[in-house]
């Protein structure tokens, strides 16, 4: 997308939300409006009935909405040792049939979360498109040999900020990143290649894969992809229908 077209549709968003004349007092009555029953989600219309494969249509069709700035950022919830959850936006960097991949400091809040609770939850939503994904499975580290061909593929400014910064540790101000930033530049010149620090990706496997669409009369589409040991042996054909590749599916009241 062009920078002509970031900035028109920044302001066509701006325009929209100054029309609403919105502010504290008006937040419990803010509504947009959703799909047309003509635009349900129907069990029927989902031709391979697997999770990933729809994941892909969805995120295709993300990727080609222009209002949608940044399709493939991701709320990640974690959870520590002590039972207390947290999340943050993540930019998810690849889909296949394994599951998700992300990437991110190892010493970060995050990364110690997931090395004492492997369960994470993510969740992705198009606005636009007035449709969520959220997902739940486990996550593993990927290939240290994976992690840095990605990271090498990044913007060399990208790579010397990551060097950079010891995620989620305390620093004294926003000048001591800077002054650590300029020197790290110096020392490694135009040319020298960056280090990759302890950083790198996870794979969330995962479990459980929820397709949710939002439709105007509140009636929002649910449908829910679940795979695991004995999970066959809830399918009734009525409420929970089998699926593909050791998938099961079934419908949620919103």
């Amino acid at each position: 997308m062009s920078k002509l077209s970031i900035f028109y549709n920044s302001l066509k968003y701006f325009i929209i939300i100054n029309k609403r004349n919105m502010s504290l007092d008006t937040l419990s009555a803010l509504r947009i409006k959703y799909k047309e029953k003509k635009e349900v989600l129907l069990e029927e219309n989902i031709i391979i009935k697997e999770p990933i494969t729809l994941f892909k249509e969805w995120m295709e069709l993300a990727l080609k909405t222009e209002e949608i700035l940044e399709p493939n950022a991701a709320c990640l919830a974690t959870v520590n040792s002590k039972g207390c959850p947290s999340n943050r936006f993540v930019l998810l960097k690849d889909v296949s049939f394994d599951g998700f991949t992300f990437f991110t400091n190892y010493g970060s809040r995050k990364a110690k979360d997931m090395a004492t609770n492997p369960n994470v939850a993510m969740t992705l939503y198009w606005c636009p498109l007035r449709r969520s994904v959220r997902i739940e499975g486990k996550a593993e580290k990927i290939p240290i040999a994976d992690s840095m061909k990605y990271f090498h593929q990044r913007p060399r400014a990208s790579q010397i900020g990551a060097l950079v910064s010891e995620q989620s540790t305390r620093i004294p101000s926003r000048h001591h990143l800077d002054v650590a930033e300029q020197k790290l530049k110096n020392d490694l010149g135009d040319d020298k290649e960056v280090p990759m620090p302890n950083w790198g990706g996870y794979l969330i496997r995962p479990q459980l894969i929820e397709f949710w669409q939002g439709q105007v009369d509140r009636l929002h589409d649910r449908i829910v992809f679940r795979r695991g040991s004995d999970v066959d042996k809830e399918i009734d054909g009525t409420l929970v229908h089998k699926g593909e590749n050791g998938w099961i599916y079934e419908r949620l009241a919103p």
